[in-house]
């Protein structure tokens, strides 16, 4: 794959040395950027092995015929619109003077969700007689979440030619914080009439795939129980870098960019926290119980070089820049 890669990337660089080092096009739009123009950044990963499949038929597609793969013809999917960072940030800059741009990145996520499932209400002891339907009672499931992060710097650039370098100064902050609410309409109960036990099929909830119950589990006795309220901790970041890095025009104000950094910073994730219910002994009966039970905290001080193009970690180092 990083052959297919370098081997995309030099032919880019070979096309364009070939051109004169026109700053302009042949129907005379700037190459590079001018004062007043805004940027976007993107993933160029993608792109990379869209056209590298070309060269190695990278994209082929296998074909099971009872127990025997062939790959039977080879298919090029086209580039995804990836984000930079992995935590979905959008990153972007505007241009004051065709030499110096401010950049700024920003993610701002807030989500509530909630599920509600109808389930058998357990308090009913009499069977449904034909044709009445089963007395049901409903369970609820509450997600909400919050993202928000901002950062800020200033953007220097030298070089006359479609190959410019780039340097300057960024700083930012994020705050991050997540929560699940379960609500059940059977209360857990130990009497002799009518118990209520933990339901593990009745009460679960599934991942968005399905395949995954997220609320029934285990307490410390290794009882069956439910999630009542599952809290992560309240995560935070900031720092600053500074960074340097090359940006190659490839088209008119269209661009491929990579750089280095090195910077300081702080950040923790404070104690999440699950509150569960089941039922246990207490020595000498079955009772309701509670439990809340801790995580772990987790603080960090970086002071270090990166090679990432966002405060807070992009997986792609290797952008493409569009201008407009």
């Amino acid at each position: 794959m990083k052959i297919k890669l370098i081997a995309a990337a030099c032919l880019l660089l070979i096309i364009n040395v070939v051109i004169a080092q026109d700053l302009t096009s042949k129907k005379g739009s700037p190459i590079l950027p001018e004062a007043g123009d805004w940027g976007i950044g993107l993933d160029a990963t993608p792109f990379f092995n869209y056209a590298g499949n070309f060269f190695g038929k990278g994209g082929a597609t296998t074909v099971t015929t009872g127990s025997v793969q062939t790959a039977s013809h080879y298919t090029n999917r086209a580039p995804t619109w990836n984000f930079l960072a992995n935590n979905f940030s959008i990153t972007g800059k505007k241009f004051v003077t065709a030499k110096t741009a401010y950049r700024a990145t920003v993610r701002l996520g807030f989500n509530n969700t909630t599920t509600k499932n109808q389930v058998t209400d357990r308090s009913i002891t009499a069977a449904p007689v034909y044709p009445a339907v089963p007395f049901k009672i409903e369970n609820s499931w509450k997600q909400s979440y919050t993202n928000v992060g901002v950062s800020f710097g200033i953007e220097k650039r030298r070089g006359k030619t479609r190959l410019q370098g780039f340097y300057g100064v960024e700083g930012g902050i994020s705050f991050s914080s997540g929560k699940n609410v379960y609500k059940y309409g059977n209360a857990l109960a130990t009497g002799s009439k009518n118990p209520v036990s933990v339901d593990v099929v009745n009460d679960a909830f599934t991942n968005a795939t399905g395949t995954e119950t997220v609320n029934i589990t285990k307490d410390t006795y290794n009882s069956d129980a439910r999630i009542k309220e599952d809290k992560s901790g309240l995560g935070f970041n900031i720092g600053a870098r500074a960074f340097i890095g090359a940006e190659f025009f490839i088209a008119p104000k269209m661009s491929i960019a990579g750089e280095f950094g090195w910077g300081i910073g702080y950040g923790f994730s404070g104690k999440p926290k699950t509150t569960l219910e089941s039922i246990g002994n207490n020595g000498t009966q079955l009772v309701v119980g509670q439990q809340d039970i801790s995580g772990t905290k987790i603080s960090k001080f970086y002071f270090d070089n990166d090679n990432k193009n966002s405060l807070f970690g992009p997986s792609g180092t290797i952008r493409l820049n569009l201008y407009f």
